[in-house]
């Protein structure tokens, strides 16, 4: 990896996103964040969030300032990504139950209510095919995937993965002390 590739931590709502930010940060790596959004019950160590992320599509001017550190995108905003900046995409998956499970209890804390599971399931997977075709198309695009489940329960094969994807001097026993199994609360019975 070059010290000017962008490194962009992104996935499906509840799929690990957050968690990833943390081991990146504690390993090393300089993460874009406003601190907008701040933790509560559904992330108790926070979001890292940069708010100027969703609006990517009127305003990219911020992007090459974020050369050789990380950030956060929802995957439905890859699309918008200038194509003349190299990216690592640390693609984020998790078992489709346990995710809508805890967006679900997210939005119920938050007085609103989910869409049916059918429909959810439906539509991540007609964007999750999409774009995985998509991505294989961008030659400026490196893509890792990482599926949280397999990473909490062995954090120090996927920290390894991981600092090799970057290519980069990135701490995986640093990066693996970002993981607090309590934290997985939306397990699958």
């Amino acid at each position: 990896m070059s010290e000017t590739d962008i490194i962009i931590v992104s996935g499906l709502p509840r799929s690990g996103t957050s968690l990833m930010m943390q081991m990146l940060a504690s390993g090393g790596i300089g993460v874009v964040t406003d601190h907008v959004r701040s933790a509560d019950t559904d992330n108790p160590r926070g979001y890292l969030e940069f708010e100027q992320v969703k609006k990517i599509k009127e305003d990219k001017s911020w992007i090459p300032g974020t050369r050789g550190k990380a950030f956060k995108m929802v995957s439905s905003l890859l699309y918008d990504l200038p194509t003349n900046e190299k990216y690592r995409v640390i693609f984020m998956e998790r078992d489709f139950d346990e995710m809508l499970t805890s967006q679900e209890k997210m939005l119920e804390r938050l007085g609103r209510t989910a869409a049916p599971r059918a429909k959810m399931t439906d539509s991540f997977n007609v964007h999750l095919q999409r774009l995985r075709d998509w991505l294989k198309q961008q030659s400026h695009i490196s893509v890792l995937n990482v599926c949280y489940n397999d990473l909490v329960q062995q954090p120090e094969t996927h920290a390894k993965r991981i600092a090799e994807f970057l290519g980069r001097k990135v701490e995986p026993s640093a990066m693996i002390n970002a993981i607090d199994p309590k934290l997985y609360r939306n397990k699958k019975s």
